[in-house]
């Protein structure tokens, strides 16, 4: 049986080790781990942690540096800023004690307790929970335990205390099957129907306070009527989507997106029935500009919101979540990534190159939505014709593959 790397890395030697490492060059750190006596198990684990470490930080900061992870545990693992939205939701709506179920890593858990709830986690992998305990070792009202969140009783946990319910089924195969994402919400583990069954013990106990971490891609049909379904974006990259009943909303079901820039944040919501398939923009002639909007919008389905609300004229072809309009939209558009068109031409290598080279740009970026082309190989074609780049001269272009009332183009513009 193989060795549990977790555990091994909570040997004293191995610890100490990890935390000496730590402020070791990243290529010295091969070398410098000799100085200690450890296994050839006990090294590769540190050093495997090390490396986890590096990873997290993307998504927990300087937090990831005091931390321990597993490879699945860190891919399915909430963003530090994330978490803090989820641990908000719960501390405003008045609930003190949350049951994690599904843990992984604890991040949430973390962010829980650090606004003072009282966290009981569980989860079903023992090294998760070994990691879980390490990483809430400083949050003494929190709790971790091994155990299968399927086989709970759920009243039990309420007549202990348990107020609301956070829950992050898995939803990936494993490393050792490829981590290939789980589409069906009933092949999550646990089911999405088994997490959503807990809302009626926590409604028998007078709370109907329940959030549930879901794949972005999940179909509004799978999602309760009387729900807020959020997608969230950091840095233009979708992250996560989450469900939250009555009691962590302001009550009203809708569909919403919070995309996080820089450090800020803004939501835009839109009230209705988040089961049901969103409103379809209407098809405008391209115009001066074309706007692309944060795929949390494009996910939550607020696009013909958008165009409405900002005046825009609308998208360039049905189902393409490309925008246009004469003018750049008051108010916060800052959810929008705004291009000044610049010409338009035939969806063919040939054609784009001549149009480009006219331009003298000294680089390009190629877009592609609604298309087949390899935007990689239009890529790689497209930069021979590249100018240098000069103190005195800068010309960044942008080549979008897509579709112009249905037919197949290319829009060159500029990023304004």
């Amino acid at each position: 049986m193989s060795p549990n790397p977790i555990e091994l890395v909570l040997h004293p030697k191995a610890w100490e080790s990890l935390n000496v490492l730590e402020a070791v060059e990243k290529d010295q750190c091969t070398k410098a781990i000799e100085a200690f006596d450890l296994t050839p198990d006990e090294r590769a684990a540190v050093l495997t942690q090390l490396d986890l470490r590096d990873a997290a930080e993307t998504k927990l900061g300087k937090f990831a540096r005091t931390m321990i992870f597993t490879r699945d545990g860190l891919e399915q693992a909430t963003r530090l800023e994330v978490a803090a939205l989820h641990a908000a939701r719960f501390k405003n709506a008045g609930i003190t004690t949350v049951a994690d179920l599904g843990c992984g890593m604890g991040v949430d858990s973390i962010a829980l307790a650090g606004l003072d709830l009282n966290v009981c986690a569980w989860d079903l992998d023992p090294q998760a929970v070994a990691a879980a305990t390490v990483n809430l070792r400083f949050h003494e009202n929190a709790e971790v335990n091994h155990g299968d969140v399927t086989k709970l009783d759920i009243s039990e946990l309420i007549s202990e205390g348990v107020e609301g319910i956070f829950a992050d089924p898995a939803r990936r195969t494993g490393a050792q099957s490829g981590g290939r994402r789980i589409n069906n919400p009933e092949d999550w583990s646990p089911a999405l129907s088994t997490v959503l069954s807990w809302r009626e013990h926590l409604q028998a106990a007078g709370h109907d306070a329940i959030g549930i971490k879901v794949a972005p891609g999940i179909a509004y049909v799978h999602i309760p009527s009387d729900f807020e379904a959020q997608w969230i974006s950091v840095d233009r990259q979708l992250v996560e989507a989450s469900l939250w009943s009555p009691d962590l909303t302001d009550g009203t079901p809708k569909r919403s997106a919070t995309i996080i820039r820089e450090g800020k944040q803004i939501t835009l919501t839109e009230a209705g029935d988040p089961s049901t398939a969103p409103e379809q923009a209407p098809v405008s002639a391209l115009e001066n500009y074309l706007f692309e909007p944060d795929p949390a919008i494009i996910r939550a389905g607020l696009i013909a919101s958008i165009v409405r609300d900002w005046g825009l004229s609308g998208t360039i072809s049905p189902n393409i979540a490309y925008l246009t309009s004469n003018s750049i939209p008051e108010g916060d558009a800052g959810s929008l990534a705004a291009f000044e068109v610049l010409e338009v031409t035939n969806l063919r290598p040939k054609n784009i190159s001549k149009a480009l080279r006219a331009m003298e740009p000294t680089a390009i970026e190629v877009k592609k939505r609604g298309s087949d082309i390899n935007p990689a190989a239009l890529q790689t074609a497209l930069n021979r014709i590249l100018v240098p780049k000069t103190e005195d001269y800068e010309n960044e272009l942008t080549v979008f593959a897509t579709r112009v009332d249905g037919c197949h183009q290319a829009i060159i513009a500029r990023r304004l």
